[in-house]
Order: C-alpha cells, then structure tokens, then sequence
C-alpha cells in the first residue's frame, strides 16, 4: 500500500466519521425542537387544555404535564440504553425519533377542553409519555453514539456541539414562536397558531427518521464484547458510575431547566415583562449559550472535564441567588439579557461535558444503559420538575426559597464533581 493510499484511507474514514457525527447531531436538534416546542409555546395553549383558574393555576397544570414528559424519561432510557446496547446505538436512534413525531403529530391535532372536555389533558399527557420515552432514550443512545464516534483529541469539542444541537432544537422553537408572534394576533395564536410548531416538529421528526437509517453503526459497538447488558447487570458491576451520573446530573439539569425553559415564564410571570420582551430575551440568552458550549468543551480537552465541572459547581452555588433575585425586580430588557445569558454561560460549564463524561464512564457493553438510565433518574427528579417547584413556591407566595433550593442542589453535584476521577485522563472508550 502506497503512502497515498493510506493517506486517502485515512481521509475517506475521517469525512465519514464527520457525516456520521453531523448526521447524528441533526436529528438530535429535531428531537429537540419537538421537546422544547410543549415549553415554549405553554404560554399560549395553557388556557386550550386548562381555562379553569388564573394564568399561573394554568401554568403551574402545563407544567406538571411537562414533568411527567420528564418521568417517562426513565422508562425510554431503560428499553433504549437495553435496546441500544444489545442492537445497536443506531437502532435506538432511530426508534426514538419515531416515537417523538408521533408524540408531536399528537399534540397538534388534539382537540382542546372546550371540545371533548377532561379528554383534552388527558391525550396531552399521552402524547407527553410518547415524547418522553423518547427523549429519554434519545439521550443516552446519541451521547453514547457521537462519544464513540469522535477521536479521543477532540471528544469535549464534539460533547460540546452536542449539547449545542439541544440548545439549537429549543432556539429553533423559539425561532418559530417569534416567527408565529409576529405575523399572527395574539387571538390567532391563542386559538392555533400553536399547534403549527407541533406541525413542524412532525415533520422534521420524518426526514430524521430517513436521515438516521443511513447512519453507520460505531466501531466500538462492533467491537464490543462480553455478555449482553442488562438491569442488574448495570446495578451490579457499575454502582459507584451510576451514583455519580445521578450525583453530577441533579445540579445542572436544575440549572439548564431553570435558565432555559422556565425563565421565559419566570420573565413574564414575576419580572413583569411582556411574552414578546420574555420571548426576545429568552432567545438571546440561548444563542449565546449555543455558540459557548463547543468552545467550553474543546477547553476540556486542554484541562480536563473536572475542571470544568468544578467552575459550574463553584459558579452556581454562589451566583444562582442573586442572579434570580436580581431578574427578579429589573425591568431593563438589556439587563436581563445580560443576566439570562451569564448565567446560561455559567450553566455552560456542565453542560458542554456532560454528554463525554457520562460515557467515558462506563464499559462499551453497558455503555447506553449507563448513559441513559441513571441521567433520566436525575434529570426526571430535579429537571422535569424544576418549573412545577418554582410556580409551586411563588403561588405559596414564598419564590425565593426556589432560589435557595436551586442553590443547595448545585452545591451537592458541586461534592461529586470534588470526588469524582477526570474522566479524560480515566476514559473507558477504548477505541479512537
């Protein structure tokens, strides 16, 4: 074999395995929109499926629908990671995205309480299950996926632009939400302008699907050997690596759902500000977020994930309290952007890790599972009901204490990430 050759094999598996990430990440922004699409767009059909009851009774019941969107998670991260481990990373993928258009093809053609009556709320929570379980096995299998497939050198970057194609999927439907804002009347939207996001988000769910069926399976899935995965199999042999996903998840899962979805109610409900000024200020706060997350994870190929995760910790136990005390009474747009989109960069420090670490933890034939299962755990408890606690403790008339709350539970993933080995240096994913 020529040198030429062996350059040209080289180059020819380096642009596939590039198409592979890409490909990959495109279809884990989609599953994003369709997730995000419920959040974003709860200001408008609350009052669909809940006109009982002031604006934060309907929030606070819109939210807790999209906690238990987040309790399904662990059920989709069981049957996934268990699916993905034993059949593929691919498989997985593919079988989740289907679930997610069918969750939001669901969602847009239901009709709402004045037409069928309990039976509006009741399809929304189906629908709600469906998404869940897909998002829930969404994550582990495309974290699992794009850790495998990205070189050892550049693993962090590639964990960064990750989580840039979640932040990319909820900017989009905040996109579409600015978008339908401005050409519709707030009757329009209130009426079915909503229900086009969901529409939309169906749609992109059926090209993903198309898009993932080509996809390659990753080289240390082929390579993998030892017994198939199994529940006990993870209980038994990986507690201490389970724990710790659990442990390094709870605060900043808390913090991602806190500055990125309930903030824009947060913005309206107790700052003051209009939808249109929360929505724009909300949108603007993401964008930065996107474009930090790839450079923070690059950063942790020079540094280490440690590192990292011990700037969030450290940042967010001392920083939540009066970040949110201080959106809290401004009315200056720019100021609260400048807060919202600090404290997203901040957020940033878990965030861009948080896919590379979870895999560089755990073996190749337990590795989805091991992804999937322990982070839904967490993000179900302390995620899924971050918005339900906050509008909990305000209609108790006591907000703060969510401040306070947030606070303490970063401080205990800030303990872990103080015991917990650097995964870079300590990886478990052999194969480069």
């Amino acid at each position: 074999m020529t040198a030429d050759t062996a350059d040209s094999g080289i180059a020819a598996r380096e642009a596939n395995r590039l198409r592979s990430i890409l490909a990959g990440s495109a279809g884990n922004l989609v599953e994003s929109f369709d997730w995000f699409v419920y959040a974003a767009f709860g200001l408008y059909f609350s009052q669909v499926f809940f006109p009982g009851g002031d604006r934060t009774t309907q929030l606070l019941n819109t939210a807790a629908i999209f906690g238990v969107g987040f309790l399904a998670r662990p059920f989709g991260a069981w049957i996934m990671g268990l699916y993905g481990d034993r059949i593929g990373r691919k498989a997985a993928m593919v079988a989740s995205v289907s679930l997610m258009c069918a969750g939001s093809l669901i969602i847009a053609v239901c009709p709402g309480y004045a037409q069928i009556g309990v039976a509006a709320p009741a399809i929304l929570v189906f629908a709600r299950i469906l998404q869940g379980v897909s998002m829930g096995g969404e994550y582990g299998a495309s974290a699992t996926y794009l850790s495998e497939m990205a070189s050892r050198k550049n693993r962090g970057f590639w964990s960064g632009v990750f989580y840039s194609t979640l932040i990319a999927g909820q900017l989009m439907a905040m996109g579409v939400l600015l978008l339908l804002t401005a050409v519709l009347s707030p009757e329009d939207m209130q009426a079915w302008g909503w229900r086009i996001a969901f529409f939309i988000g169906g749609g992109l769910a059926i090209a993903v699907f198309w898009l993932r069926r080509g996809m390659d399976e990753t080289p240390s899935f082929h390579a993998r050997t030892g017994p198939k995965a199994t529940t006990w199999g993870l209980i038994a042999s990986h507690p201490k690596e389970s724990l710790t996903v659990i442990g390094l998840t709870a605060g900043g899962t808390l913090a991602y759902y806190t500055y990125t979805t309930y903030i824009q109610k947060f913005l309206v409900n107790t700052s003051g500000f209009t939808k249109d000024q929360a929505n724009l200020i909300t949108a603007g706060a993401l964008a930065v977020f996107m474009l930090v997350n790839p450079l923070i994870g690059s950063l942790s190929d020079r540094v280490g994930r440690r590192a990292i995760l011990l700037t969030f910790g450290v940042l967010g136990m001392t920083l939540t309290w009066p970040l949110l005390s201080t959106l809290a009474n401004t009315r200056d747009v720019w100021l609260a952007f400048l807060l919202a989109a600090g404290a997203l960069v901040m957020v940033a420090c878990y965030s861009s890790v948080n896919a590379v670490v979870k895999a560089e933890l755990f073996p190749t034939a337990t590795r989805a599972l091991g992804v999937a299962l322990p982070y839904s755990l967490a993000n179900a408890a302390f995620g899924g009901t971050a918005e339900y606690v906050a509008l909990a403790f305000k209609q108790a008339g006591h907000e703060t204490r969510f401040f306070t709350y947030v606070s303490v539970i970063i401080a205990g993933s800030l303990l872990v990430y103080l015991l917990m080995p650097d995964t870079r240096r300590h990886s478990r994913i052999a194969e480069d």
